[in-house]
């Protein structure tokens, strides 16, 4: 990791600065590390950032589309579905990630209360 910064990169991948994500990829950063004090990946942050550019970057680059994010209790297919990215979100499938089970449709409050 000579030649680039891991939290640099995590934080550019946050704010879609693409050029700098670019950077350190080139540079051999892993993309697929989740720091210790993060707990989190730049493929998840960026997803959950709204950072769409970026998170298909990433895919594009190699980030492991099944590796979850322990600070964010979510992989990055459940990441893209709670961001609305549905292009993310096709891009993992196309990856050959699971599909996620179909939402549930919620029931009303009242309803709930009633049990036949």
């Amino acid at each position: 990791m000579s030649g680039g910064n891991w939290k640099e990169m995590f934080e550019a991948a946050e704010t879609g600065d693409l050029a700098l994500v670019d950077y350190h990829v080139q540079r051999g950063v892993d993309i697929n590390y989740a720091h210790p004090e993060f707990l989190s990946t730049p493929l998840v942050a960026a997803i959950l950032a709204g950072q769409e550019a970026v998170a298909l970057y990433l895919l594009q680059a190699g980030a492991n589309p099944d590796l979850p994010s322990e600070f964010d209790h979510a992989t990055p297919l459940q990441a893209a579905r709670k961001a609305g990215m549905a292009a993310v979100e096709q891009a993992l499938l196309a990856r050959g990630v699971k599909p996620l089970p179909a939402e549930a449709p919620s029931r009303s409050w009242l309803a709930s209360l009633w049990r036949p």
